[in-house]
């Protein structure tokens, strides 16, 4: 597990340490807390185990998204190629909101370019932005998304 990354500081074929590849442990336990009640308390082992899947998950996803733009011949993975990545890989349940949050986060993100060039930024902004960050972290923790079933 990561205690065996820390411990020696493996390198990989292409010369990078595995524990370079893996999300921050403190982000992890982070996020898994927001959806845990507040007394709830998280081992390091489950959050070394979360942080693995985490890491891998993403780098699966990210791979099959880059093979599509490869096959296009384009060399930037974009939020579209991701959510075609998930759908592709199975995980429809999570592509379609997560589809839903990359066009409201591109409208908001739009808007705020405008705003910037009118020099009007608004903390009102960067609250909506949060807001919808996290509906959409509580979206599917409420749902009934099991892409296994």
């Amino acid at each position: 597990m990561a205690e065996n990354v820390a411990a020696n500081g493996s390198n990989d074929d292409d010369g990078t340490r595995e524990q370079d590849q893996l999300l921050p442990i403190a982000n992890v336990g982070r996020i898994m807390k927001q959806v845990l009640p507040p007394n709830a308390k998280i081992s390091k082992e489950a959050k070394e185990t979360m942080q693995e899947c985490v890491s891998e998950f993403i780098s699966f996803v990210t791979s099959e998204a880059s093979d599509k733009c490869r096959k296009e011949r384009r060399k930037t993975v974009n939020g579209d190629d991701v959510c075609c990545a998930l759908a592709a890989l199975g995980f429809d349940d999570y592509a379609a909101p997560l589809r839903r949050y990359l066009n409201r986060y591109r409208e908001l993100r739009g808007d705020n370019k405008d705003k910037a060039n009118n020099n009007n930024n608004s903390n009102e902004d960067k609250e909506e932005q949060s807001s919808l960050k996290f509906s959409m972290i509580g979206s599917s923790k409420n749902s009934n998304m099991r892409p296994f079933d």
